[in-house]
C-alpha cells in the first residue's frame, strides 16, 4: 500500500479523515501535516509540520516519505476568507498549484482536492441544483473553488493526473469544531444546545441549505478515491449531497430530544453568503459514477450528535 500525505490535518474534516486512514490503512502509512502540531494526531501516528505554501518543504516530505496519494485539505473556508480575500486566493490556490506541480513531477498515484457548494452563486436552480450549471461565486473562496476545479481538471485532461475531487456541503461534527465557514451554525447549535440549551443563529431561520455529518463525509471522500478511474466521467467537482435544513428546522429536531432548547436569530454578513448558494443538490452523477449513497438525515443525525455531545460534555471534553 502506498503511503498517504493529508494536508490541513488539524481542521474539521482532516481530524477525522486522518483517524479513519489509519484504522483502514495502518498508522504508519498516513502523514498527516498542519501548520502547527496537532497533539492528538502526534500521538497517533505520523506528523508534520508543513505551509502548504512552502513548496521546498512538500517537495522534501514527498521524497522522504515517497510518498504516492495526497489528500489536500489545506485551505482557508468561507467566512474566514472574505475577511483576507487575498490571503484566500494564494492559500487555495498557490497552495493547490503547488500540490499539482509536484505530483507530476514526482509521479504521484492520485490526488484529493475537494471543492465545495461555494463554488456556485446567483443565476443556479436553488433546488436540486444540476451537476452542470453556471458557476458564479459570490466569495473568494468559491472562487477559489472554481478555479482550483478547472486547474484539476486540466491536469487530469492534459497530463492524465488522477485528481479528483467533491463539492462539500455543510459539514456536521461531534469531534472537531468548524474553521471558518458558513454552515458552522449547524454544529455550533449542538455544543450551545447542551452547555446553555439556548443559540443565537447567524444565519435567519428559513436559510434551507446543503449539509452533511461528518461519517458520511469520511465514507464518500475515501469511496471516491477507491472508485475505479475508469468508471468516472467528472473528477474535482462531483456534487454530493446528504440532506438539507433549514436553522428552524434543525432547531425543532434538536427540540425533540430537549424540549426546553430555545433558537434566536441574529443574521450577520454570512446571510449574503448563504442566500449565494443552493438550497439542495442533484448528486446522481456521483450515485452513478461511484455509488456514492448517503447513510444519514436529519433525524438520525440529531440523535446521534446529541447522544455524543452529552457525554463528552458529562466528561469535561469541552
Amino acid at each position: 500500500m502506498e503511503k498517504i500525505l493529508v494536508t490541513g490535518a488539524s481542521g474539521q474534516i482532516g481530524t477525522e479523515l486522518i483517524k479513519a486512514l489509519r484504522v483502514k490503512y495502518g498508522k504508519d502509512l498516513i502523514i498527516a501535516t498542519d501548520l502547527k502540531v496537532n497533539d492528538s494526531l502526534a500521538s497517533g501516528g505520523v506528523f508534520e509540520i508543513l505551509n502548504v505554501l512552502d513548496k521546498p518543504r512538500l517537495e522534501e516530505l514527498i521524497i522522504n516519505y515517497d510518498i504516492k496519494i495526497i489528500y489536500h485539505l489545506a485551505a482557508l473556508l468561507s467566512a474566514t476568507g472574505e475577511k483576507d480575500p487575498i490571503l484566500c486566493w494564494n492559500v487555495n490556490i498557490n497552495g493547490t498549484l503547488n500540490v499539482l506541480e509536484l505530483a507530476l513531477k514526482y509521479n504521484l498515484k492520485r490526488l484529493f482536492i475537494p471543492s465545495s457548494i461555494a463554488v456556485w452563486g446567483s443565476g443556479i436552480p436553488s433546488t436540486n441544483t444540476p451537476q452542470e450549471t453556471v458557476l458564479q461565486p459570490a466569495t473568494m473562496y468559491g472562487v477559489t473553488k472554481v478555479a482550483g476545479e478547472l486547474l484539476c481538471d486540466y491536469f487530469v485532461a492534459k497530463y492524465k493526473l488522477d485528481c479528483r475531487g467533491i463539492r462539500y456541503p455543510g459539514i456536521i461534527s461531534s469531534e472537531t469544531l468548524p474553521g471558518g465557514g458558513t454552515t458552522d451554525y449547524a454544529v455550533e447549535i449542538f455544543y450551545e444546545a447542551i452547555k446553555n440549551n439556548r443559540y443565537t443563529s447567524f444565519l435567519s431561520e428559513n436559510s434551507t441549505l446543503p449539509m452533511m455529518y461528518m461519517p458520511d463525509c469520511i465514507k464518500a471522500t475515501i469511496d471516491l478515491m477507491e472508485a475505479d478511474f475508469d468508471s468516472l466521467i467528472h473528477h474535482s467537482n462531483f456534487n454530493l449531497a446528504s440532506m438539507s435544513f433549514s436553522p428552524k428546522e434543525l432547531a425543532e429536531e434538536i427540540k425533540m430530544h430537549l424540549p426546553d432548547f430555545e433558537m434566536e436569530y441574529a443574521p450577520d454578513y454570512r446571510q449574503a453568503i448563504a442566500d449565494s448558494w443552493p438550497q439542495s443538490i442533484d448528486d446522481s452523477s456521483a450515485r452513478k459514477e461511484w455509488n456514492w449513497k448517503p447513510e444519514f438525515n436529519i433525524k438520525t443525525m440529531t440523535k446521534d450528535m446529541i447522544e455524543k455531545l452529552s457525554v463528552k460534555y458529562k466528561l469535561g471534553e469541552f
